[in-house]
């Protein structure tokens, strides 16, 4: 008799709502918020941890916790009290998201009887119509009388709100508290998708191409559905693991950046990751985009690279009377270094070119850099130069054995500019190879690489020429 006793009991509290079983109903908003922290992640995820004091009644009770972002991960949600954590635990969790709007409120009343207010003109009064609303799937459909309306002008009027529909997003936690205190310090911690942060940055070279100042930036994106009020901000550079994803990235740590008054945030290592700590509080609104001042360095050293790139492609097959014409590609290159006035890790992100001239900045183009640790090289591909020309034509090609290949080619730079410029020219080998003979020399930059630096005068042109050989 009790096992039947205790099966319909536990029967009558899946059948009725919680609040049909008499519990008393707390509500938290924002307004209890006594500290927050959110720690951003590069993948569209955020991690937030909030401490709200709240008065709870004694014993068991509903406790709705409101203002929490619309694409937050249940299943992630961890709630505790900062002290007294014996006498206060969650027994049941909900998380409620069917929103009060036109949309859902006209859903609950299919099949049932509302009324239409209409205004008619003609007759200069309004007029109210009875109506049983029979769909609401991609428009209304009535059936007023013995007829049925696709749709109908005027206002409809429900006669009330039905239940289970809300205003904004809420978790509800079934709680047991065994302690005489009513006030608790609830340490919330939850994740959250639809926010995300990148890094981007400015660099301007002079007049010479020899020296630049450069500065970075955070972007953040929040379109997780709510408003984080002067919060603690944490971001980390890259990826986390997620069972949904399958992506596992282990993230890079390096040293702190160096502090100061143009330095917001502050650097550490923790775990795998590599984390940016904001030095201030700060209010990230939703469906905003924020930016926040990284770091600012001046008069840092760089150089200019012209290169042209060749293909594996070329090596294996006859070209016959086909000049190439190929891009000179212009690359900006920098030493990460404290000696270059640098020296600290750099987040993934695009940097962005400019030059001052007599108007005022010219944009020269950009590149997306990966993480970039300190001591490392940062190089940035601009564009193709203008004034400058290259082209190849191969001269020979016999296949000397049914895997061995091998080929001659001339290379011609020309050089429209008003001084005399390097162009390096990048071959990629490949298999069993060599270079048979060469105009110029040239340097093996790893096992399948020859680099060739050519200096070109102005207005005048270069051919370079060699033979190799690849065995597949």
């Amino acid at each position: 008799m009790k096992i039947k006793c205790s099966v319909f009991f536990m029967a009558l509290f899946l059948i009725f709502p919680i609040a049909s079983l008499g519990l008393t109903v707390t509500t938290s908003s924002q307004d209890d918020q006594i500290a927050i922290t959110v720690t951003i992640y590069n993948n569209n995820l955020a991690l937030v941890n909030e401490i709200r004091r709240i008065e709870i009644p004694a014993d068991e009770g509903e406790l709705r916790f409101v203002d929490v972002p619309s694409h937050i991960i249940p299943a992630s949600v961890q709630v505790k009290p900062v002290d007294n954590e014996r006498e206060f635990h969650i027994v049941e969790q909900n998380y409620e998201y069917d929103l009060l709007n036109e949309g859902t409120l006209l859903d609950k009343y299919v099949g049932k009887k509302i009324k239409i207010v209409d205004w008619n003109k003609y007759k200069d009064r309004k007029e109210v119509t009875e109506a049983v609303l029979l769909s609401n799937n991609k428009g209304q459909i009535y059936k007023i009388g013995n007829e049925i309306f696709l749709g109908h002008p005027g206002y409809k009027v429900l006669p009330g709100v039905p239940e289970g529909l809300i205003e904004k997003p809420t978790l509800k936690w079934v709680y047991k508290s065994s302690g005489n205190e009513e006030s608790y310090d609830l340490n919330v911690c939850y994740l959250t998708k639809n926010m995300s942060w990148k890094s981007d940055y400015v660099l301007v070279l002079d007049e010479d191409n020899t020296s630049g100042d450069m500065s970075g930036k955070v972007t953040l994106d929040n379109k997780s559905g709510v408003t984080f009020e002067n919060s603690l901000l944490k971001l980390v550079a890259g990826k986390v693991h997620q069972v949904e994803s399958g992506l596992e990235d282990r993230l890079y740590a390096k040293r702190a950046i160096r502090e100061g008054d143009s330095v917001q945030f502050k650097e550490k290592s923790f775990f795998e990751y590599h984390v940016y700590d904001l030095k201030r509080k700060t209010t990230i609104k939703d469906k905003q985009t924020k930016q926040i001042n990284l770091f600012q360095s001046r008069d840092l050293s760089v150089g200019k690279e012209l290169l042209v790139y060749g293909s594996k492609g070329y090596f294996t097959r006859r070209y016959i009377g086909q000049k190439i014409r190929q891009p000179v590609n212009v690359y900006i290159k920098l030493k990460n270094s404290k000696e270059n006035n640098l020296g600290m890790p750099l987040p993934a992100g695009t940097v962005r070119l400019y030059k001052g001239d007599d108007k005022g900045m010219v944009f020269l183009g950009e590149d997306r850099i990966k993480h970039i640790p300190e001591g490392e090289e940062v190089r940035l591909k601009a564009g193709e130069a203008f004034d400058v020309f290259a082209e190849r034509i191969q001269t020979d090609y016999k296949q000397t054995a049914t895997r061995l290949h091998e080929s001659a080619w001339e290379i011609t730079l020309r050089n429209h500019k008003e001084k005399d410029i390097n162009i390096g020219i990048i071959e990629p080998l490949f298999g069993n190879w060599s270079v048979v003979s060469s105009t110029h020399t040239f340097k093996k930059i790893d096992a399948f690489t020859i680099r060739f630096d050519v200096v070109v005068p102005m207005n005048k042109e270069v051919k370079v020429k060699y033979r190799a050989k690849v065995g597949l």
